[in-house]
């Protein structure tokens, strides 16, 4: 298993051709509490740097962008009864999605967890 990072603070957890996708413990920090999530239909083709779904917090709203193209084979079913899966577990319970990869070589472009930590620290 590995994690890919975007530059949005988007990941992907890639397991064999799945990819499970959410957004980082930054993300969530600087959205505040999030109080809904807009997920797309199981099925849905997505493209990488696309809109994959939708979550809101009491400051804002923003768009979720797939980290790789791909088909929706799940989505997070408790997140629309409890967001703050999202705040409470961003890389765990609070995933948004899950997709079956459909270009592997787009991984390459996204940042490994050590890349993403030093992003971090250029931002911060």
């Amino acid at each position: 298993m590995t994690t890919r990072y975007t530059k949005d603070h988007e990941y992907i957890r890639v397991e064999g051709d799945t990819g499970t996708v959410g957004i980082t413990d930054y993300a969530q920090a600087q959205l505040g509490d999030v109080v809904f999530v807009d997920l797309p239909e199981v099925g849905k083709a997505i493209e990488k740097g696309k809109e994959a779904a939708v979550v809101e917090s009491v400051k804002a709203a923003s768009e979720i962008y797939a980290p790789v193209s791909g088909e929706v084979i799940a989505i997070n079913e408790k997140l629309p009864d409890a967001p703050t899966f999202v705040n409470e577990d961003p890389a765990g319970a609070g995933w948004f999605l899950k997709l079956r990869i459909k270009d592997a070589s787009e991984l390459d472009a996204l940042m490994s967890e050590a890349d993403y930590k030093a992003y971090l620290e250029t931002i911060s």
